[in-house]
């Protein structure tokens, strides 16, 4: 006999899903490459300081981890960072190229050679955030790495060059800067690595320079290699402000692939034919530099991620513009691939797994998980069970959204208690809340609240006429988004209207902060390491890959400066009444803790209850373990103390009165 259903209280029902646990399964594996035969990878350690370790799996199938700890293999190149490493594979062994966190060389390391530790390939700088590197290619025949190079010229954010650049593999640019050869020059604010086409003899390359992202509009530049290795007169072949292109490659018979959005979507075109038109996505936001949506076979066909909302992963015939989906449970794939012969490697999850390594045979159409592989830390009973749904906004529009209503195998709430819930804003903006197992959520559904994720207006993944909703909207419409799908789920009586909170980080941070500071809708929220303060986050205080961002998401400061302080949480911390949860990285140069401060400063005296955590050595996105784990249970604190819950086990938040 089953155990009986217990009736309990929304809020205070017992998951064996614990912080820790959803700490501990944190992050996804990202940089999937072949090096010969073998599929290498980067993946998140929690328990190791955060570090992203270097992983290989053998012939024999076995995974190994590369470099020990405190090895961390990450690019800070936009501070989103982007590919890290690359490799090769040589008679005598594999040869891999990698930039380490901590100082931003590039090293080159032989696993396989006898007491050979990583080498630096690359010098240090003083200057600024000194000099950084992604995107490598190992170019052996030449002697070489080609990658971009991030140069800080001064102490601003902005004090900055990329270009791209060759560096010799014999480490004679350890120590000299002079001896890293600059393959193109700096007319361009940002560039992705160059790819050398099959015979030598041509590269090519994205640009694109500020005011606009990568997804409004680049270029793809096309340039002849001499015999030497010099680059000759660069040329553009497509793209342009308006036409966002997200990757560029060659295909084995010397013809030039990329996936553009001039009808409004992604799609793949070879030498400017489209290949497979459709109403989706073949390509995304490029947040990084080097992520893949589409990797061409030497046989002709091409791996591809495509879909409308969610990317899946498929092999496209372009002779015939069919694309033939790959089987199994995941139906969510991350922005990297990697091909060898008929071998394709992906990074894939669905709403009962997490990010895993999957490989998929172009030839048997068969698809198994070769590293990272799903375990279920407990039972899948306690996993939520989301409904992808659409609602009604505005004037109308159409709103995306992943509803999580709460789940226990064991518990229900009384008769005619509406359950809490939490709508969760992502981050970007221009970006999207994947359908995949998240701990971090089965955190709250399986104790009784719920969770809704909003794609609100400005999303990718559904065109970009939906992207560009959030052109000079930006704390506008992706508030009013989130407000709408969290009050339709009261009227609905999904939700209780009482008990509605928001939850951000980063652009999703801002997003909590601007619907506690202009919406009634909430009675608390958690923001995130977030962006309170456009005028001073957008003239210095950030980045320079988003320092022009709000140009687009606001509007010309120049021309609306009223807009800047009108939207601005800042400007009226005086309106917020609601209890919210603060919580920081003292290391984020992306959206930086004096904003936060400024923020508290701008309460004081006014008696809301709130806290402020902010966390030493955290940046922006937390990857320790026990950073993570403190965040959730504040969180969960927050809620129980506005909604009345009792949850067990769980440390009380000091709210400040």
């Amino acid at each position: 006999m089953g155990e009986m259903v217990q009736t309990l209280k929304y809020g205070a029902w017992p998951s064996p899903i614990d912080a820790a646990l959803a700490a501990a399964h944190d992050g996804q594996p990202e940089a999937v490459g072949f090096v010969g035969d073998e599929a290498w990878w980067t993946e998140p350690r929690p328990t190791e300081g955060g570090r992203r370790a270097l992983v290989r799996r053998t012939a024999d199938g076995l995974e190994k981890t590369v470099l020990p700890a405190p090895w961390n293999v990450r690019s800070r190149v936009m501070e989103y960072g982007g590919r890290p490493w690359a490799g090769v594979m040589r008679p005598e062994g594999p040869l891999v190229v990698f930039v380490h966190f901590a100082d931003q060389r590039l090293y080159v390391y032989e696993p396989e050679a006898p007491g050979a530790g990583p080498r630096p390939l690359t010098p240090l700088s003083a200057v600024g955030g000194g000099l950084r590197w992604v995107d490598p290619q190992v170019h052996l025949e030449r002697g070489e790495v080609w990658c971009v190079l991030e140069e800080f010229t001064g102490d601003e954010p902005t004090d900055v060059r990329r270009v791209a650049v060759s560096v010799p593999l014999d480490g004679s640019a350890s120590e000299d800067r002079d001896a890293v050869r600059e393959l193109t020059d700096a007319r361009h604010r940002f560039v992705t690595g160059p790819r050398l086409s099959p015979d030598g003899r041509r590269a090519a390359w994205l640009a694109w320079d500020h005011p606009r992202m990568p997804w409004d509009g680049t270029e793809l530049i096309v340039v002849d290699v001499a015999g030497d290795g010099t680059f000759r007169e660069p040329a553009t072949v497509a793209g342009g402000p308006d036409e966002s292109i997200a990757q560029a490659e060659w295909a084995a018979d010397g013809s030039l692939l990329h996936a553009s959005d001039r009808t409004g979507w992604w799609n793949l075109y070879r030498d400017g034919v489209p290949l497979c038109p459709r109403e989706e996505e073949f390509g995304g936001p490029l947040w990084k530099v080097g992520q893949r949506w589409f990797a061409p076979l030497e046989n002709g066909l091409i791996a591809v991620l495509h879909g409308k909302g969610a990317a899946r992963l498929g092999v496209l015939d372009p002779d015939r513009g069919e694309v033939v989906d790959a089987a199994g449970r995941w139906t969510e794939f991350a922005p990297t691939l990697a091909v060898h012969g008929s071998r394709i490697v992906a990074v894939g999850a669905g709403p009962r797994s997490a990010y895993e390594v999957v490989e998929l045979d172009s030839r048997t159409g068969r698809a198994r998980v070769i590293g990272s592989g799903h375990q279920d830390p407990v039972d899948p009973a306690y996993y939520p069970e989301p409904q992808i749904r659409t609602f009604n906004g505005p004037g109308g529009r159409e709103i995306h959204a992943h509803i999580y209503p709460p789940h226990h195998p064991g518990h229900i709430a009384p008769a005619g208690e509406l359950p809490p819930y939490v709508v969760w804003a992502h981050g970007g903006p221009t970006g999207r809340a994947p359908l995949v197992l998240d701990l971090e959520i089965a955190y709250f559904t399986s104790r009784g609240i719920g969770v809704a994720e909003v794609n609100y207006g400005g999303s990718t993944g559904y065109g970009r006429e939906y992207r560009n909703r959030l052109r000079e909207q930006w704390g506008v419409v992706d508030v009013e988004d989130c407000a709408a799908v969290a009050l339709a789920l009261a009227d609905e009586g999904t939700a209780d209207r009482d008990r509605l909170a928001v939850r951000g980080g980063s652009a999703g941070g801002w997003t909590t902060a601007a619907s506690l500071t202009t919406t009634d809708v909430y009675a608390c929220g958690t923001i995130i390491y977030p962006v309170l303060d456009l005028a001073n986050w957008g003239s210095g205080e950030t980045h320079d890959f988003e320092s022009q961002y709000l140009e687009s998401l606001v509007g010309p400061y120049a021309q609306v400066p009223d807009r800047y302080a009108e939207r601005s949480p800042l400007e009226h911390a005086d309106r917020i009444t609601a209890p919210f949860l603060l919580l920081q990285g003292l290391d984020d140069p992306i959206c930086p803790p004096a904003q936060c401060e400024r923020f508290l400063a701008r309460l004081d005296g006014r008696r809301v209850p709130h806290a402020y955590i902010a966390f030493e050595g955290e940046g922006h996105g937390f990857r320790r373990a026990d950073t993570m784990v403190r965040a959730l249970e504040a969180e969960l604190s927050l809620y129980a103390q506005v909604f009345g819950l009792n949850p067990p086990c769980v440390p009380t938040l000091e709210l400040s009165k």
